[in-house]
């Protein structure tokens, strides 16, 4: 089983952003602790960061993972050119979030791409990660 890891906009600056709400662990942190879980599994993770909306979108636009675990990042809030592409996508889709974006900013309460994810995970920390590719790979 493969699972995409898909990281948005300023996911890359984990570890030099406010650590009170990202803690202090940086984007090579979060990919190696994925990386130890995943191979516990038994299952392939990719990982893909981008910054740019339409490279997102292409990335999910190839098929060729079986489940995908997705923080849009602000992209959350209002793209709905990556909801429409994640609902192309018919497997398991996590959408996880580091911080509660529930109790934070009203602009960031609010999540465009839920809807069309099988599940959410958010204000966890790096731990939502986790616990969403232990949930995809108890589908299999």
């Amino acid at each position: 089983m493969k699972i995409l890891v898909m990281n948005g906009p300023n996911l890359n600056m984990l570890g030099k952003r406010k650590s009170d709400i990202y803690g202090g662990l940086s984007y090579e942190d979060l990919i190696d602790i994925i990386k130890a879980r995943a191979l516990d599994l038994e299952v392939e993770c990719e990982f893909f960061q981008s910054n740019h909306e339409g490279e997102l979108i292409d990335r999910i636009h190839g098929l060729d993972f079986d489940a995908l675990v997705i923080n849009p990042g602000a992209l959350t809030h209002y793209s709905y050119a990556l909801r429409d592409a994640l609902e192309i996508f018919t497997g398991p889709k996590i959408e996880v979030h580091i911080s509660n974006i529930h109790a934070r900013e009203a602009f960031r309460n609010r999540s465009v791409v839920s809807p069309v994810c099988t599940g959410t995970i958010a204000g966890l920390g790096f731990t939502g990660y986790l616990l969403a590719i232990e949930f995809i790979a108890g589908q299999r």
